[in-house]
């Protein structure tokens, strides 16, 4: 049959000679025991209830927003190596507008979030009549089985899938499909999901949440027993429990018991202060964020650091969380969209990694040797003005040509002594003309005394 243009063979002809890809002798999208025996203990990792814990989701939903919001720039080398922003008809498109139902964020934020709660993304190619990659479609992980033959060839099956144009099981070569995968511990082409770490420590506090809302529907009243001095009869027991369960429990909680005959209520079930509620709570979330390598207040799960400087909060975020999925995703793009050489994808963290405004213009303010005037208006999202192409330094700046000159020169100078030329002879007075000139100086004296004196009178 053809799909999307190319002949692709259909799953029975070809089942034969491809091998699923397996884990440990299991299926590879099953989930391990969190420790050798949990099965057994009735430990149980639900994947769905995994999803559903508060630090769990913020760590997702936070990463894949962060990434998302990122826009994609095509960006070419020119001749002097320098990547700057560009287009082209066979790229851009695909870029700006992925699909016909998705925006750049949503198909950004299904791809994220499909490596980190499977631990692998699988993206299908669409291609038009050039051959040329025109949509791109992220697929249910749940519909997606990796194959490889006996050769050592990559394949994948699609199972249907209408939303993405699959409409029956189909086996494709690994050409037609972008596999982005995670932690790949077991296999090249099995990522693993965050959540085969953090799984234990979510159904933990999945169920000390549980406990605490029972407990808060009973009233914030730890069970008990009831106890009698003499034995009773079982019928006796039992009437008693029926009726202590239906008068004084659920909504009927916090009600006065009268007990007589010597009965007494004893507590048996440990207070939230006691079994540190709260600090378990916070432990299970810091876990989880360790296994997503985010920092826990970033979610709020811990107070931020007494530090000011927002770029390095957000470089240290970067750098251990995002950096790795980042550079993945450009990787996995540029060869999905098998663009040449000399062209690729580049997600702009200007936005991601943006310092606060005092220290942007402080920054901008000594970056004039650098960048032109034009170039720091653009980090403002402001326009260019007229001269503001040219690069600015105060008259008293000197460059390296012209300081190597200069010394140069000295050198010289040094080397080759010139001798200095010969002084003019200094001319000598007259006996006439120096008593002229003494008798001058005497008389502006005298003048300059008078002067002083009558402005000592008038004053």
């Amino acid at each position: 049959m053809r799909l999307f243009g190319f002949n692709i063979s259909r799953v029975k002809s070809v089942e034969k000679a491809l091998s699923p890809v397996a884990q440990s002798g299991r299926r590879w999208w099953s989930i391990l025991e969190s420790y050798p025996g949990a099965w057994q203990q009735n430990v149980e990792v639900r994947y769905d209830s995994v999803l559903s814990n508060h630090a769990d989701f913020a760590c997702r939903t936070l990463i894949a927003s962060d990434i998302a919001k990122l826009p994609i720039k095509l960006v070419a080398k020119d001749r002097d190596g320098i990547w700057s922003e560009t287009s082209n008809p066979a790229y851009s498109p695909v870029l700006r507008k992925p699909n016909d139902f998705q925006n750049r964020i949503q198909f950004m934020e299904a791809w994220v979030l499909s490596k980190l709660q499977r631990g692998n993304t699988y993206v299908l190619k669409q291609r038009d009549g050039r051959g040329v990659v025109a949509k791109l479609y992220v697929l249910n992980p749940d519909l997606v089985t990796p194959l490889v033959s006996e050769s050592g060839a990559v394949f994948y099956q699609l199972n249907a899938d209408a939303l993405s144009g699959v409409q029956q099981a189909v086996i494709v070569p690994a050409r037609e499909i972008i596999h982005d995968r995670f932690n790949c511990f077991f296999h090249p082409l099995v990522g693993l999901s965050p959540i085969f770490a953090g799984g234990l420590a979510a159904m933990q506090g999945l169920a000390v949440q549980n406990d605490s809302t029972l407990f808060f529907q009973n009233g914030a009243r730890p069970g008990g027993a009831l106890t009698a001095p003499g034995a009773i009869t079982d019928e006796t027991a039992a009437r008693l429990k029926a009726y202590w369960d239906t008068n004084f429990s659920g909504k009927n909680s916090g009600k006065v018991a009268v007990l007589g005959d010597g009965l007494k209520y004893e507590a048996m079930r440990a207070k939230a202060t006691d079994s540190q509620l709260i600090e378990q709570l916070k432990w299970s979330a810091e876990v989880i964020c360790s296994t997503y390598h985010v920092p826990p207040y970033k979610i709020g799960v811990a107070p931020a650091p007494a530090l000011n400087n927002i770029q390095s909060l957000n470089i240290e975020y970067y750098s251990q969380c995002l950096q790795v999925l980042i550079e993945a995703i450009e990787l996995c793009l540029d060869e999905g969209l098998e663009m040449r050489e000399g062209i690729g994808t580049e997600l702009e963290t200007d936005n991601l990694l943006r310092m606060d405004s005092v220290t942007q213009m402080e920054v901008l303010e000594r970056a004039k040797s650098v960048m032109t005037l034009d170039e720091r208006r653009k980090r403002l999202d402001l326009k260019g003005v007229t001269g503001g192409a040219t690069i600015y330094l105060q008259q008293q700046d000197h460059s390296i040509e012209a300081i190597a000159a200069r010394d140069k020169l000295l050198i010289q100078q040094a080397n080759n002594p010139t001798p200095a030329p010969a002084a003019d002879p200094v001319p000598v007075s007259s006996p006439d003309e120096e008593a002229k000139r003494q008798e001058a100086d005497q008389r502006a004296f005298v003048a300059e005394v008078a002067l002083s004196f009558q402005k000592g009178i008038a004053a």
